[in-house]
């Protein structure tokens, strides 16, 4: 083999040093079949560039990795060439010596749960199509300031090939009825990576592609001095370390501290320990890998110190707790606590909990014990004198409000992140206390003294903390940003409206084309993250992977309600609601049929599944129908009637009230111009949002409806959403017999028949009084729990045409 050497883009290096100098993170796109043998040359760069010791890989792969990952054999052979002399370094792979000589995690996508918590050196990413915005977010995560990120991707003529590539994803998107996929969001990925400044995209030989083509004039940043090594707030953090050195304990604990942010929840904590009034609450809200969970930790190891004997923790599940009980030994340590002799740890036999730690018992001065529960076992905690709730967004609401009680309460929650964010759910919650809390010193204050002590025992005090300083990498981070536009998670402040509050009558409803929406333009973007908050301030659960749903699932339509927009405007719309409409039905009898027999159900089509199988109906599954997967309103505006305008219009819609007028509406979608037919190669291609797009907004009359037959809807049940789909005329037909493990709540399905006329419209009515005797019968059993409120307001529904009464008096 001849030793064929090339000279590597000088402007790789620069970006790899820079990214280490700043300790921010770097993000390689690899095009090419042998892009894995150039990981091997940027590890090598990066190892190069930091001075510490090599590196740690993470390599995720869907199923087959392509080479062995078998590393004591290769060390074995390594060292028995080193032996008898015959390890020739010109010769031998330099993809073998690296397999063998580097500290390499292999990881499934699907098992990337595991790694969360970790942080590593260099994150590999390869079968593209096999990449959600979830995965993509959980494993970049993990990587640390001045580390890299490489995405691999197949040889191809050009980066277009992206836009029309088919992902593992798509197949859970299409039904019978709709089947064309189109690949919205691997465009706006391929476009988002020329707004990324630490974004290089290279081909297999390292060549750099026209579309980094910001790091051109890339300049080395200046090594950093004695007098500038640390920055403003660094300084402040080591001063605060050094000021509390004399106040124990809580100097060790607030000098185990990462980031200034994280020294001063600590701090809070700690305050609020030292107080022992037992009735405060310390809400902790931040994004992931803010180290929530270590100041947590730090904090009970505090309360430990400060004498506090019953100290419960509790999580969606003891697994998730592993960070918090790592960082309450860190803190065992720092006040030199010592295993076996001061304390004694207790995991969980349970096969499923991983080895969990689930109790501790402490006996240094007297018997004290840090004890995990689940969050439904609120009944426990009799005698608690603290109770620390991590990831409180991820427990269903009505169990969270439960756990509080008389004793000192801690609670983090993440606000945005991969997983999806629990916002409203954390909102929601910090909402009510910070209005029982406002309550509780107004009635203080304003009521005499002889109440005072019995209004005293009902106050809580509410204490908000916010972490903001990443604990990986640097502020400022360019990754970070991207991927935050990108998968749109940084959404949160939904943009005050401006022009009052319109009457819901004078308001319209608009169709947002999705080609337009999700270009990439500037306009665009912005629209779309103006939505995207909507959807996150209002809707209990939020994923990235909702976002692809979004974009590419070809039965997915969006419609938005504007308020009456003057001629002369030329700034973006704002927006009042959003609501998200799912065409489901069309299913062939025979598909029905087989799966009512063998117990199998296609992907999608929610509501033909549901109900075909509740009323052995192989019928239904043939009616067209729109579920409405999300409607959410501004929350400024909720409850003044926007949902209500927005689901009027979108049912007159489709009743075909909005005569279409125009010839020429069904125009085919725009094509993106076969990649055959662009003669440029790799090198020279230059990726931008297309050119010619339909409008974003359409009018209703601008756009021909789809005939449906019914609207439906499937929500978990609470009395407030159960008037709202009364008030629009919808029926109850399926209510599920088992709580959501999220939210607490029964999933209930609601249908409402389109043009029916007198003839056909008894489906629906025969379905309402088949699920109002079967909701009888069941109300002794799975439902005994329902304020008696709610089900008679599932039992009344004037809405089912009415000839029911039979259906009380005989159950």
């Amino acid at each position: 083999m001849s030793a064929f050497r090339k000279k590597v883009d000088n402007r790789i290096r620069v970006q790899i040093e820079n990214g280490v100098a700043e300790h921010h993170r770097t993000l390689f796109v690899v095009v090419g079949d042998h892009g894995r043998d150039q990981v091997v040359i940027l590890h090598h760069m990066l190892s190069k560039a930091t001075v510490r010791a090599r590196p740690s890989v993470l390599w995720c792969y869907k199923k087959e990795l392509g080479f062995s990952s078998h590393r004591k054999k290769r060390m074995r052979q390594l060292q028995k060439k080193i032996k008898t002399g015959t390890l020739n370094l010109k010769q031998d792979d330099p993809f073998e010596l690296f397999i063998a000589a580097t500290n390499i995690r292999y990881c499934y996508y699907n098992e990337t749960h595991k790694i969360l918590g970790n942080t590593y050196g260099m994150c590999i990413l390869q079968d593209f199509e096999a990449l959600t915005p979830n995965l993509l977010a959980r494993t970049v995560e993990t990587v640390e300031g001045g580390g890299i990120v490489v995405i691999l991707l197949r040889t191809m003529n050009s980066l277009k090939q992206l836009y029309t590539m088919t992902m593992d994803v798509h197949s859970r998107y299409r039904t019978e009825a709709h089947q064309d996929v189109v690949g919205r969001f691997n465009e706006r990925f391929i476009l988002s990576l020329s707004s990324c400044k630490t974004c290089v995209v290279i081909d297999d030989q390292l060549n750099v592609l026209p579309v980094s083509s910001h790091i051109a004039n890339i300049k080395p940043v200046p090594p950093k001095t004695q007098e500038d090594g640390l920055s403003p707030r660094e300084l402040e953090l080591k001063e605060l370390k050094e000021s509390l050195q004399d106040t124990q304990p809580v100097g060790v604990l607030v000098d185990s501290c990462k980031t200034l942010d994280q020294a001063k929840a600590v701090l809070k904590f700690i305050e609020a320990i030292s107080e022992k009034t037992l009735r405060s609450t310390v809400a902790l809200t931040a994004a992931r890998g803010r180290g929530k969970s270590a100041a947590l930790g730090l904090a009970i190891a505090g309360a430990v110190a400060f004498g506090y004997s019953n100290i419960f923790v509790t999580s969606p599940s003891p697994d998730n707790l592993h960070t918090l009980f790592e960082f309450i030994f860190k803190g065992f340590d720092a006040l030199q606590y010592q295993e076996h002799l001061d304390y004694e740890i207790i995991q969980s036999l349970n096969p499923e909990f991983n080895k969990a730690v689930v109790r501790v018992n402490i006996f240094k001065e007297h018997r004290q014990t840090i004890q995990y529960i689940h969050p439904a076992d609120a009944v426990k905690l009799g005698q608690a004198e603290l109770l620390a709730i991590d990831e409180a967004a991820a427990i269903p609401l009505p169990l969270v409000k439960r756990l509080l009680g008389p004793y000192l309460v801690f609670m983090s929650s993440t606000i945005n992140g991969y997983e999806g964010t629990g916002r409203s759910l954390s909102l929601k919650l910090i909402q009510q206390l910070r209005q029982q809390s406002t309550d509780s010193q107004q009635s203080l204050s304003a009521e005499n003294k002889t109440s005072t002590s019995a209004r005293l025992a009902a106050a809580r005090t509410l204490h908000e903390v916010s972490l903001h300083e990443s604990i990986r990498y640097a502020p400022g981070d360019a990754v970070e940003k991207w991927l935050n536009d990108l998968l749109c998670l940084d959404c949160l402040s939904v943009p005050r409206i401006i022009s009052g509050c319109p009457l819901p009558q004078t308001c319209d409803l608009y169709y947002v084309n999705r080609d337009t929406l999700f270009c990439y333009h500037k306009a665009s973007e912005t629209f779309l993250q103006r939505l995207m908050a909507l959807y996150v301030a209002s809707h209990y659960k939020n994923s990235p992977n909702d976002l692809q749903m979004l974009s590419d699932a070809p039965a997915h339509h969006l419609f938005c309600l504007l308020p009456p927009v003057p001629p002369t405007q030329n700034s973006l719309p704002e927006v009042l609601a959003v609501v998200q409409v799912c065409l489901e039905g069309e299913i062939s009898r025979q598909s029905i049929m087989n799966s009512l027999s063998r117990g199998k159900k296609a992907s999608g089509d929610l509501i033909p599944w549901t109900v075909s199988e509740q009323f052995q109906d192989p019928d239904f599954g043939s009616l067209s129908g729109g579920r409405v997967v999300r409607i959410a309103v501004n929350p400024d505006y909720q409850g003044m009637g926007y949902g209500s305008r927005a689901l009027q219009q979108l049912q007159l819609y489709y009743e075909g009230q909005f005569p279409c007028l125009e010839e020429s509406a069904q125009t085919a979608a725009s094509q993106i111009t076969p990649v055959c037919s662009e003669a440029v190669s790799l090198l020279e291609e230059v990726v931008s949002p297309r050119k010619h797009l339909p409008p974003l907004l359409l009018k209703l009359s601008e756009r021909p409806a789809e005939k449906l037959d019914y609207l439906g809807v499937s929500y978990g049940l609470t009395s407030q959403l159960l008037k709202f789909w009364k008030r629009a005329g919808f029926v109850p037909v399926y209510l599920r017999q088992t709580p959501n493990d999220l939210t607490g709540e029964h999933s209930c399905v609601m249908l409402k028949e389109l043009n029916s006329e007198e003839e056909q419209g008894q489906w629906l009515s025969a379905f309402w009084k088949d699920f109002r005797r079967r909701f009888l019968s069941l109300l002794s059993y799975q439902f005994r729990s329902f304020p008696p409120s709610l089900a008679l307001n599932i039992l009344q529904n004037r809405n089912a045409k009415q000839d029911v009464p039979s259906a009380l008096s005989n159950p």
